[in-house]
């Protein structure tokens, strides 16, 4: 789920923050900002369970924790191209999961 957009007029950037990704797409969502010239930002482990514990590094058990990362570029159309294949993912995973139900 990405939360939020925003434009620090200062430094010149744009951020997209990505909630509760998946343990599994965290690789190929850093690799992705990384092909289209972004940067990651902040990468942080928050427990689902209390709100006060967070983490900048992964946990030794990473279960019950969720997964944020911030991404940032210069230009606003890799950010988007960024996002729009990683709601793609996310939706071809869906689909696929829902065709083995069925």
């Amino acid at each position: 789920m990405i939360i939020n957009k925003k434009f620090n007029q200062d430094k010149q950037y744009f951020c997209s923050e990505f909630k509760n990704v998946a343990k599994e797409l965290l690789p190929w969502l850093e690799n992705l900002a990384w092909e289209y010239r972004c940067k990651i930002e902040k990468k942080e482990w928050k427990s689902k369970y209390n709100n006060y514990v967070i983490y900048d590094y992964e946990p030794f058990c990473s279960d019950g924790f969720e997964i944020n990362l911030t991404i940032s570029s210069r230009q606003n159309e890799y950010l988007n191209f960024v996002r729009f294949l990683y709601e793609n993912k996310l939706q071809t995973i869906c689909y696929l999961k829902n065709c083995l139900i069925l």
